[in-house]
């Protein structure tokens, strides 16, 4: 027993002067060789491969759910970095977002927003969110002004993607809006979400030049386009805690 303890004890610490009863011993030097070959091959292993903890996203949505399918793609196909699509939700029935998720084999729900108060039916979608143990929630066409509740539960969590270079043209109809205006150039925002409309601290945009002959049908298609790619970058971003806030600038680390 005593040549035993001084093996496992030699391997353990890496001492090997202090215990020499096991030396003269075949069995123990075998097995003290194999102990030994095993701790190097387990410090090898977790020095090569740390633990990584796959982030969940919860997506709300009332319309298509283009942007939806985005970061689908993105994240199957590692562009988001460890993470999936844990849920999707709308407020609305017959949401085309919601069969592009079953479709994909995506968690989903419908949860009616008619006829319920703006803090209780944020209540029921908070409450699905955390059941899912969702770290970021991202709006795709979520036809909703969250309320405070919502947004205390999820500080720092929520991001929204708008078509306009916020804090221009912010509500409903952005690309009418920049039409309408005159403006040369438009394009897409995304940003943290606060109580206000369209108005929390900017993560990323881009630039989108405005044509003699666009409609708002033609700008919207190429502001889409831009969307797509700037929602995968700030969820990266935010995923991976490469950014602080200071006032209202959301400042990017190396």
């Amino acid at each position: 027993v005593y040549s035993v303890a001084c093996a496992l004890f030699a391997v353990a610490t890496g001492v090997w002067g202090v215990c020499p009863a096991f030396l003269w011993n075949p069995p123990l030097c075998y097995l003290a060789s194999l102990l030994t070959a095993m701790r190097s091959h387990l410090k090898l292993t977790a020095a090569r491969s740390p633990i990584s903890m796959t982030k969940r996203i919860g997506v709300l949505l009332s319309g298509r759910g283009s942007n939806l399918e985005a970061l689908a793609d993105s994240a199957a196909a590692g562009g988001i970095p460890n993470a999936e699509i844990a849920i999707v939700i709308s407020n609305r029935e017959g949401a085309p977002g919601i069969e592009r998720a079953k479709a994909r084999g995506i968690e989903t729900r419908v949860i009616p927003s008619k006829g319920l108060e703006r803090e209780a039916y944020d209540k029921l979608v908070a409450a699905a969110l955390r059941e899912m143990r969702v770290d970021l929630v991202c709006l795709a066409g979520f036809m909703r002004l969250l309320s405070p509740y919502f947004i205390s539960s999820f500080p720092n969590r929520i991001l929204n993607i708008h078509p306009s270079l916020l804090p221009a043209f912010p509500g409903l109809e952005a690309q009418r809006q920049a039409l309408e205006y005159g403006v040369k150039f438009t394009g897409c925002s995304v940003h943290f979400v606060d109580e206000t409309l369209d108005a929390g601290p900017i993560i990323v945009q881009s630039v989108v030049p405005v044509r003699d002959d666009d409609t708002q049908e033609t700008l919207s298609a190429r502001i889409l386009v831009e969307e797509h790619k700037i929602y995968t970058q700030a969820v990266c971003i935010v995923l991976e805690g490469r950014y602080h806030i200071a006032g209202r600038r959301v400042l990017l680390s190396p």
